[in-house]
């Protein structure tokens, strides 16, 4: 499974298995995100997903805090 390169390769909705490739950190990683109360999940049964552009946009605003 090879990494995403660019943000233009991701899905339409993401995965922890997605972010875990997209940011090169662990699915463990991953699912400690989906529980923060600000970042953008969506829920379809027992799924957990994130979409792409509410994740870019998610993502951008962490980077101008820091």
């Amino acid at each position: 499974m090879d990494n995403y390169r660019h943000y233009e390769e991701l899905p339409l909705t993401l995965t922890a298995d997605d972010l875990s490739r997209f940011l090169g950190i662990s699915k463990c990683s991953c699912y400690a995100l989906f529980k923060r109360k600000d970042f953008p999940t969506i829920k379809i049964g027992k799924r957990v997903l994130v979409s792409r552009d509410r994740f870019l946009e998610w993502l951008e605003k962490q980077t101008k805090e820091v």
